[in-house]
């Protein structure tokens, strides 16, 4: 793995706890396309990004994530991962496309994740 790959998650798990705009924001360039997969579709730049990010409103405390790089080259990293939430208790397994500009910022980046059965609150 290499230290721009792991630099980069480390600002994404920080951005994730923080949930401060700058902390975001400095993950992506300024034209970023934010991927979710979801039906509401891509977000484009920075205060599409930002807005969807604190709209999720994950807290500190409530998740841990742990993660792997698949593949990774000049432009992209690809990297497996795994969201637990405490409350309400759920795990779920993630997939990032990462793609890179030259200065180590996200310009493209893509996940999936879905719930493992039987970690919901019954």
């Amino acid at each position: 793995m290499s230290e721009r790959l792991d630099d980069w998650m480390e600002g994404y798990i920080e951005a994730w706890t923080t949930n401060d705009e700058h902390d975001i924001a400095a993950l992506f360039t300024p034209d970023a396309i934010y991927d979710p997969q979801t039906a509401d579709g891509e977000r484009h730049g920075h205060a599409e990004i930002i807005e969807w990010w604190q709209d999720v409103g994950d807290r500190p405390g409530d998740w841990d994530f742990e993660w792997l790089p698949l593949i990774e080259t000049e432009e992209m990293a690809v990297i497996t991962g795994t969201t637990r939430y405490t409350a309400p208790p759920a795990t779920y397994r993630n997939l990032f496309v990462i793609r890179f500009d030259d200065d180590g910022r996200c310009s493209d980046f893509t996940e999936w994740y879905i719930e493992e059965e039987g970690t919901e609150e019954e």
